[in-house]
């Protein structure tokens, strides 16, 4: 679970607590702008995001990955499979609704909202599924991510990318 303490300040909430630091400290503006229409962009991705990206690409992940290393039974296939689903129709709509028009989620520079999403949709990588695999826009969006954070990215993902490599090794 996410959480931050600054001062005494306790936050929990991956999106909280990204705005807050956007917001405390001297972050460049695309991250989280003040412009109140661009803020808002930011503001309507990450309420989309909770209902939406976070679970659907969580499930898959809990399904594929944790549920099997914690119990030792096998995946279950039906429900994988509805996640599947629910997870490409998320995906479907980052294409159509917010990256129709433009390289980042919210408009021609990284936000907030992009790490959000990337990290998300980077969790079913724990079980060896790369949910962007057969989405070329997607593929570039996550691509531009990882750019725009450099090194940054592969440490964020360092814990994934090792329960992914043990997971290959098991099979």
């Amino acid at each position: 679970v996410p959480v931050m303490v600054d001062n005494g300040f306790v936050l929990t909430e991956s999106d909280a607590i990204l705005k807050y630091l956007s917001n405390k400290y001297d972050v460049a503006e695309h991250w989280y702008p003040r412009q109140p229409e661009r803020r808002a962009r930011v503001d309507k991705y990450t309420a989309w995001h909770n209902t939406y990206t976070r679970p659907h690409a969580a499930k898959v992940f809990i399904l594929e990955c944790l549920l099997p290393l914690q119990s030792g039974s096998p995946v279950d296939k039906v429900h994988l499979s509805r996640a599947l689903s629910q997870l490409d129709d998320t995906l479907e709509k980052l294409e159509s609704m917010y990256l129709r028009r433009q390289p980042f989620l919210c408009g021609d520079d990284i936000s907030v909202a992009d790490l959000l999403a990337v990290c998300e949709l980077m969790q079913p990588m724990g079980g060896g599924r790369d949910v962007l695999h057969d989405r070329p826009q997607l593929q570039m969006w996550r691509s531009r991510v990882q750019t725009a954070v450099g090194d940054a990215f592969d440490k964020a993902h360092a814990v994934l990318y090792g329960v992914r490599d043990r997971q290959k090794a098991k099979l």
